[in-house]
């Protein structure tokens, strides 16, 4: 049986004293079968360690860069994240594909660094506008899985985490309806049972992100292969992010 995640990822958001007041107030009730995760921005993770290391509420990483150490000015490593106390990293979000030009190529070798140390990569997939409507969505998100899988030992691929997160949805206010999730989430474990097998496909949670709320994270929990929401501006307010928290463990 997998558990249910819901990530909230702050993006560039929150200073270290807006982080500091947020965690001093948060609290939840534990509940073995709902995991909560933070991914705020890297300043804010020794905030979240300080105030979250004693509870049920894990913290992750939005980035990392793909080596152990080295002349790599402004990146962090795999190590560094681990020695914060992360058990995530988010891994080619798509606005760092999207912006920041990172190729399948390079996510996949984020992947298996984060691996490597003993960290859950939660995977981003997810199409354009353009792509949904020229009916090229299974063919982007496909490539996404199948490289960013193609070398992981199953035992590997299983720890996974994998968001699909449509690009048209994320921060326009409109989400994809449930079912449509649904499909493709169906299609991304199938996915992942071609490429790392069954078990692997069975393992792997698959989040769905891109304007989750309160009012509509129920109806995605509903369906077979969804097992969680990757947040992102409903994370930043306490209150709905609870709601959001509370509703998952319905």
């Amino acid at each position: 049986m997998r558990n249910i995640l819901i990530a909230g990822n702050w993006k560039m958001n929150m200073t270290v004293t807006e982080a500091a007041a947020f965690f001093k107030s948060f609290r939840i009730k534990k509940n073995d079968k709902v995991e909560l995760l933070f991914c705020p921005p890297y300043v804010d993770l020794p905030m979240a360690r300080f105030f979250l290391e004693n509870s049920s509420i894990r913290w992750g990483a939005q980035n990392v860069y793909p080596e152990e150490k080295g002349a790599f000015t402004g990146e962090i490593s795999p190590a560094m994240l681990k020695d914060l106390g992360c058990s995530y990293v988010i891994c080619g979000h798509s606005e760092r594909r999207q912006i920041l030009g990172e190729s399948d190529e390079f996510v996949a070798r984020k992947v298996k660094a984060v691996l490597a140390v003993g960290m859950v990569p939660i995977l981003c997939v997810g199409e354009t506008a353009e792509e949904r409507k020229l009916g090229q969505t299974e063919e982007r998100i496909g490539s996404e899985i199948r490289t960013a899988l193609f070398e992981l030992s199953e035992e590997d691929a299983a720890r996974l985490v994998i968001a699909y997160e449509p690009i048209w949805a994320i921060g326009s206010g409109t989400a994809a309806t449930p079912a449509d999730a649904e499909d493709i989430s169906s299609f991304i474990r199938k996915t992942v049972k071609a490429v790392a097998g069954k078990k692997a496909a069975e393992a792997v949670r698959i989040l769905y992100g891109g304007s989750v709320t309160d009012e509509n994270i129920g109806d995605f929990l509903k369906e077979k292969d969804i097992d969680g929401g990757l947040v992102g501006g409903a994370s930043l307010k306490a209150e709905t992010f609870l709601s959001i928290y509370k509703k998952a463990c319905e």
